[in-house]
């Protein structure tokens, strides 16, 4: 999380997702990519081709939807469940459940499924409760 950055305007997925598989070594892996938005306007067979890559380099999506767009929804879900990560709505005034569910992505990166299980708070049991099992 050195370089946070928010960008308005239309998604650019497909080139993040591009830049996170491109990232990273063996020897320092990147181990997730965290997306907050609320929608979707690229290609999402090329989208949904990426997040099956991102598996197979064992590098999930943790993707945060803010609103409530049914379509949108679907295709995170989608996106999370290819990459082996995970998809979590929240509502954009929920700053602390936000943070709250950051902390659990960083929990789980750098702790795996015990660390989340272990801690007992209800953030780690969200998002483990969307993640594939060990």
């Amino acid at each position: 999380m050195d370089a946070v950055q928010c960008r308005a305007g239309t998604t650019q997925l497909a080139h993040l997702l591009k830049h996170y598989l491109a990232s990273g070594t063996p020897m320092t892996p990147v181990r997730g990519l965290v997306f907050i938005g609320d929608a979707i306007e690229e290609n999402t067979d090329t989208l949904e081709q990426l997040a099956g890559q991102c598996r197979l380099k064992s590098q999930p999506l943790f993707l945060f939807q803010e609103g409530n767009d049914p379509r949108v929804g679907a295709h995170f879900g989608t996106l999370a469940r290819l990459s082996g990560g995970a998809h979590i709505k929240f509502e954009s005034g929920s700053a602390d459940k936000l943070r709250e569910l950051l902390g659990a992505v960083v929990r789980f990166v750098s702790g795996g499924h015990k660390a989340l299980t272990s801690s007992g708070r209800e953030s780690d049991k969200m998002l483990l409760s969307q993640l594939p099992g060990p």
